[in-house]
């Protein structure tokens, strides 16, 4: 449970985004402010400037200049005070050489000496600075009043401060109303960013979210099972190394979709099923994989699946022998039966006084016994394939099945006995299967051999198969037993031998045999190869 102190992600960086925001926008305040400060004052000295140059050129005061201090101030006072309420300057002050005021904004300061720096405008330059003088500090500029190029007079010209701090507050009003709009934006996308961001994490905090990763990855790859993650679009999402085992998987399949794996569609059909099934059999590559998947939600929505592989590849083959095993015990079993038959015959020969008949009969009950086994056993060159032949024997005998076995297979061949008891075992049950039920029960075995390649061929009087038919019939699951739906290992036999063909580098070619029915051939190399089953 995540403790008082611990900030999910989304609000830590709801937090952080808001203290950006903030320092920016109050950073960009203060700068604006002093941009404005700075703007606002020199805009206000070029402002005196251009006042005090028209002034210092206008025609009036170069005519008054020359007369009397009383006499110049009653022509330029009045002059002085029109264009300041014109312009809107605080001060226009025209003054002889000697500081002497000829005007002023105060008339009580007209015949005082100027107050504040002249630089070297009395040199004929123009002097500009922020002086406080007599109406306040001020921005203010100091003009040559010239006649033929000589210096007659001196104009200044001047803003308060006081006044250009007013416009400025009004233009800093405009900046932080900006300003404030530009943080609700900000203050805006940081939440709808946090929002986002914490329905993708959960609301978990940063020290969940690793010990979640940290725990998951090593779950992922500590457990015997292959684990794959598919999203709602059907990518994989994440793959444990046990499942890049089993499927083959390549190092950047995170992101692509299952479709593009080379997976065999039933079990992509499985990954994307939207119900869950457990233990179902697959066949993928040189693996029988027990696959179970299941849709994944998060808060009632569908976010993917979850499919788990377990790898019974060993388990099936072991399992194919055993069921040989019981095959061969059952055909004893019933020859049993037969054997105690024929004893009690024999007997009975010899309680009748015919003991010549008695050894006959056995005698030629054993032969053709004895001649089966050295045929088959001859014929495949091993015992464990012999024996399996021997009780497919006694089993077609059972089922009133004509089961023939024709040709041979080399002593040294290269090919494992459960490999060959897989392909044998199963093409011989499917074709047990496909006669059951017809009015001629014919099954043949035809073994071979040519060009380092064992052709093992099994044809039936089955129904046969169509063309559709004949296009699936090697997938997982494919079968035409009405009791599949409740068998769970039907529709694999014929998957694994596909799958010891593709291990030894061989092809299962599926036609129409002389009997009647279906035939499937299967050529296998001495040498074990990777090549692809074609059918």
């Amino acid at each position: 449970m995540r403790t008082r102190q611990q900030l999910s992600v989304a609000r830590q960086i709801l937090l952080l985004q808001v203290a950006v925001v903030l320092v920016l926008v109050v950073t960009a305040l203060a700068l604006a402010a002093y941009d404005a400060r700075r703007d606002a004052r020199n805009s206000a000295t070029d402002q005196a400037v251009v006042v005090a140059r028209a002034v210092a050129d206008s025609p009036t005061v170069v005519g008054a200049i020359p007369q009397s201090d009383p006499a110049a101030s009653a022509i330029l006072q009045p002059f002085a005070e029109d264009v300041r309420a014109d312009t809107g300057v605080d001060f226009i002050t025209i003054m002889r050489l000697d500081r002497t005021r000829l005007t002023h904004p105060d008339p009580t300061k007209i015949g005082l000496p100027f107050v504040g720096d002249l630089g070297e405008a009395p040199q004929g330059t123009v002097f500009t600075q922020e002086y406080p003088g007599t109406l306040g500090p001020s921005m203010r500029a100091v003009v040559p009043v010239l006649d033929d190029g000589r210096v007659i007079a001196l104009t200044s010209v001047g803003i308060t401060v006081e006044k250009i701090d007013r416009q400025l507050r009004h233009d800093l009003l405009l900046i932080l109303v900006a300003g404030l709009l530009v943080l609700v934006v900000g203050l805006a996308g940081a939440w709808m960013v946090s929002r986002r961001l914490r329905r993708q994490t959960h609301g978990l905090g940063e020290r969940e979210i690793t010990r979640m990763f940290e725990y998951y990855s090593a779950v992922l790859h500590a457990v015997r099972e292959g684990l794959l993650l598919l999203d709602d679009q059907g990518r994989v999402q994440l793959v444990n190394d046990e499942a890049r085992r089993l499927l083959d998987l390549p190092e950047d399949v995170v992101g692509q979709s299952v479709h593009d794996l080379g997976l065999p569609p039933g079990l992509v059909a499985a990954a994307l099923s939207r119900n869950a099934e457990s233990d179902d059999i697959y066949v993928a590559g040189d693996h029988v994989l027990v696959v179970s998947s299941a849709p994944a939600a998060w808060e009632g929505q569908d976010v993917g699946a979850v499919v788990s592989l377990r790898d019974h590849t060993e388990l099936r083959s072991v399992t194919g022998e055993l069921a040989v095993v019981r095959g061969l015990t059952e055909s004893l079993r019933s020859q049993t039966h037969e054997s105690a038959n024929r004893l009690h015959t024999v007997v009975s020969l010899i309680e009748m006084g015919r003991p010549e008949d008695a050894i006959a009969f056995a005698t030629e009950e054993l032969q053709v016994a004895q001649m089966l086994t050295d045929r088959v056993v001859g014929a495949v060159g091993d015992p464990v394939v012999g024996a399996l032949l021997l009780g497919k024997t006694s089993e077609a005998a059972e089922r009133g099945i004509d089961l023939t076995i024709t040709g041979e297979l080399p002593t040294e061949h290269g090919i494992a006995s459960r490999d060959l008891v897989t392909v044998l075992g199963n093409l011989i049950d499917n074709a047990f299967d496909a006669v059951t039920g017809q009015a001629e029960r014919r099954v043949r075995v035809s073994l071979s051999s040519t060009d380092l390649v064992v052709d093992i061929a099994v044809g039936d009087s089955g129904a046969g198969l169509d063309e559709q038919e004949a296009a699936h019939v090697l997938e997982r699951g494919w079968t035409t037993k009405t009791s599949a739906a409740q068998d769970g290992g039907r529709g694999v036999g014929l998957a694994l031998v596909a799958q010891v063909a593709r291990r030894h580098g061989g092809t299962i070619d599926i036609g129409r045999s002389p009997l009647g029915g279906a035939e499937f051939t299967v050529a296998l190399a001495w040498s074990t190869s990777s090549e692809p089953v074609t059918t």
